[in-house]
């Protein structure tokens, strides 16, 4: 039976590059893991082994590096704004390019006072810690007419000591589980959310700010809702970014239940009085969702792993 090529994209993967900008003594950092995916007229090279539409991996590689000393890295979003229109515009075979970014923070470390007899506090200004609390998320996705930019990030570990219940759900033979009108409720966030400018002629976001602003109501709504469960919770924290933040379209959240269970004390004659618990790591609850726009069609993938 004949056979046909389907669908098949290539470049360089992880790609990290650290940009220092140097402001007379203050410097700042940006820190990425880029990986770049063309796709296109590539029928030939996997036919015949041809490579005269291949732009090499490796130039892809040092476009990245390029990129960062000729435009800097003002955000994730605009950098890969740059690439994904460099390699769709500068090579006729290459239709669509797909830019995948990974952003690592950093804050600076605060030096000793001015009357240290070390280097001033006023004089550091070029030392860092490596911020722990999330990865920052983008994929552009540009096809020469038409933008997409999804943004999100993951790892953010979020926790609520009470105002959280899990009661009143279905019981069958096989349910152990007690009611629970105070619990801890704590997740794991993995977020994605997709902007709705896809066109050069519209105005383009202020991607640092939009970030910094999402990232505020995310939290702000997970603090602020009395959960009766998860689904609650992620839906408000949602609806609370599409309602502040004009730019985005559609969000979508992957939040394990990192559960904690009460510790039996009574074999110790110890009251346990919702301050003792065992955080499990698995097996765990997985609750996910997308929140729309009204009117809008979802195209972030259900499986954030395709991301």
């Amino acid at each position: 039976m004949p056979t046909i090529l389907g669908q098949n994209q290539y470049g360089k993967a992880e790609n990290r590059v650290v940009k220092i900008t140097r402001d007379g003594a203050t410097h700042h950092i940006k820190d990425l893991n880029v990986s770049v995916s063309l796709s296109g007229d590539m029928e030939e090279v996997h036919y015949s082994g041809s490579n005269a539409n291949v732009l090499p991996t490796d130039t892809t590689k040092n476009t990245v590096y390029a990129f960062a000393k000729e435009h800097g890295i003002e955000s994730a979003e605009q950098f890969g704004i740059h690439l994904a229109r460099h390699f769709v515009t500068s090579q006729e075979p290459i239709k669509t390019a797909r830019i995948r970014i990974e952003e690592y923070a950093w804050e600076r470390i605060e030096a000793a006072d001015a009357n240290s007899r070390f280097i001033g506090a006023d004089e550091v200004k070029h030392s860092f810690v490596r911020k722990g609390q999330e990865t920052r998320l983008t994929q552009i996705t540009y096809d020469g007419s038409s933008w997409e930019v999804i943004s999100g990030l993951k790892d953010l570990v979020v926790m609520n000591s009470t105002n959280s219940e899990f009661w009143g759900y279905v019981k069958d033979k096989y349910t152990t589980l007690k009611e629970a009108h105070d619990r801890i409720l704590a997740t794991q966030v993995s977020g994605r959310w997709r902007f709705n400018w896809t066109d050069d002629e519209q105005r383009m976001p202020n991607w640092e700010k939009s970030y910094e602003q999402t990232r505020k109501h995310m939290l702000q709504a997970f603090a602020e809702t009395y959960s009766l469960s998860l689904q609650q919770t992620l839906y408000q924290m949602g609806s609370r970014i599409i309602e502040n933040r004009g730019e985005i379209d559609e969000v979508r959240f992957s939040l394990p239940n990192k559960h904690h269970f009460l510790v039996d004390l009574e074999p110790f004659g110890l009251k346990n009085d919702n301050e003792v618990y065992f955080a499990a790591d698995r097996p765990y609850g997985l609750i996910e969702a997308t929140i729309l726009r009204d009117g809008c069609e979802p195209r972030i993938p259900v499986d954030l792993t395709n991301l």
